[in-house]
């Protein structure tokens, strides 16, 4: 199992809404709002790197409000 945490920039006054889409997709683990230079923070786990990637572009990407995002893939040892 493989894990990442993205962080989520969105558009002003769609926090709310965001972070509610957001936490019901299938692959995250926890969620939370932040304050300071991200708004999301947000915990995938997944069976490879490959569905992560895939699962940040077609998945939070598209959703409406979100600007930017960073993944941060956690270290395998």
């Amino acid at each position: 199992m493989y894990s990442s945490y993205v962080l989520i920039d969105v558009e002003p006054g769609m926090e709310k809404s965001v972070f509610n889409t957001i936490s019901k997709l299938s692959l995250i683990s926890d969620a939370n709002l932040l304050l300071g230079d991200h708004d999301i923070i947000v915990k995938i786990q997944a069976e490879d790197m490959r569905e992560i990637g895939n699962f940040v572009i077609n998945s939070i990407r598209s959703i409406e409000g979100v600007s930017n995002t960073k993944t941060l893939a956690c270290a395998m040892f």
